[in-house]
Formats: C-alpha cells, structure tokens, sequence
C-alpha cells in the first residue's frame, strides 16, 4: 500500500482505483462531479428536495416574513452577487437581517470602536455585528436566512450541497487551490459548513471544499444534508 504525503493533504482525489495495462500497473483517477451521469443525479435530486421541501416548509417561511417586517422597515429579502460555477455571477436571496442603513451603522461603529476594524477587515465579519435585528441574529444562528436560496436552487444556479458560494472579492484573491471550489456549483449547505462554519480558519474552509470537489458521491450529500440539520439545532460556529 503506497500512500504519498499529498493524501494527507487531500490533493489527489478519492476515486482511484488500480488498472494493469499489459504488465504496467496504472491508477485511474475518476472525478464524480464531471460525470453527466451523476451530474444528472444530483441535480434530479436538487429538484426533488427543493420542490418537496419548499411546500414543507411555506408556512414557516411566511411567518419568517412576518417577523422581518414586524421589527424593521425595509424589504424581507436581501439579494446579493456571488459568484457561481465558472466564474459566473448569481444573485442568490436571503431574508434580510440587518438594518435598512446597514452600512452607515457599520462605518460609525468602527469609527467608535476603532480596536474592532482588525476584526471585521480580516473577514468582513463581526461577532456582535450592531447591524443585525434581533430576528436577524436568530435567523443566522440557525442558519434560516439561506432558505430562499432554494429558488436559486430550483433556477440551476446552485445545489442543495456544494462549496459556499463566494463573494466576488475573495474569488479575486483565490489561489490555485481555492479557484476549484468554482468548478461545481455551490451549495445551499456543504461539508465546511458542518464541520465548523465560522469557527474554522479560511485555509480549512478551502481544503475542506476542495475535499469536497474531488470526493463527491450521493451518499455524501446525503450524510451532510443530515449534519447540516444537526449543525442547525446546535447553531455551533454561526453568526
């Protein structure tokens, strides 16, 4: 059993599997998500879950849009470019957790906190972020406000369980690595997204996504659709 140092680092893909051409042994390498095949089945499944889960689940979105227009004036969903499979750009939705002035809150707290600005210009991201609502802060700790992005699901734009879709800033700062999260689409959930969410470094949100790309097979959209349940319950790493 041969097994170089790059597994350990996840940068040969899972899929291999020995083949003896003549009397020289061969390792064929077999990516799951550039066959049409299993293309078609996951998306066949994106369609099914989306279709049977969006009914499921109307009533507690309509409910959601209650409580956003109750506290806070403004739309109830939020539309934001990301980038998609191939560098294209889509307009996902979520339901809106900040404040209609969401920007000049941000500015004028950083300005009073100025300690604070090394925090948020790492990630762009706050942990007591003063633009968020109330509802909002419990929408992203359970992760609800990506529910609407199962219309983007449904438009092909995106699958149920795929690599997080990236913000175009950071595709421009990708590197080799980081650029293949851009080979599938991405996901509503997905395996960075349940093993840790916001508590795990960017290196490992890449490594774990590129796992991710090369690893994929039903069973494992299958087993992370069920953590993502969990991961919500527990609201670990989420905000």
């Amino acid at each position: 059993i041969i097994i170089p140092e790059d597994f350990s680092e996840g940068e040969i893909p899972f899929w291999v599997r020995p083949v003896e051409i003549g009397d020289v042994l061969c390792f064929k390498v077999r990516q799951n998500l550039l066959d049409p095949k299993r293309l078609a089945l996951k998306r066949a499944m994106d369609l099914f879950l989306s279709v049977v889960g969006g009914i499921a689940i109307f009533p507690i979105l309509v409910l959601i849009a209650l409580a956003i227009k109750l506290e806070s004036r403004g739309p109830v969903f939020f539309r934001q470019n990301r980038i998609g499979r191939g560098g294209q750009t889509i307009h996902i939705l979520k339901f809106r957790t900040m404040v209609r002035n969401a920007e000049e809150v941000l500015q004028t707290y950083l300005q009073e906190n100025p300690d604070l600005r090394e925090e948020w210009e790492a990630d762009q991201k706050l942990r007591n972020d003063p633009r968020i609502t109330k509802v909002g802060a419990w929408l992203r700790k359970t992760s609800l406000d990506e529910l609407p992005q199962l219309f983007n699901v449904l438009k092909g734009e995106m699958s149920l369980v795929g690599p997080r879709p990236a913000l175009p800033k950071e595709v421009a700062q990708y590197d080799s690595d980081a650029i293949r999260r851009l080979d599938v689409l991405p996901g509503l959930t997905g395996l960075w997204q349940v093993s840790g969410r916001s508590d795990l470094p960017w290196d490992e949100t890449v490594r774990l996504d590129s796992y991710y790309v090369d690893n994929w097979s039903f069973m494992q959209d299958l087993a992370i659709m069920l953590r993502t349940a969990r991961a919500v319950v527990s609201s670990r790493g989420a905000y």
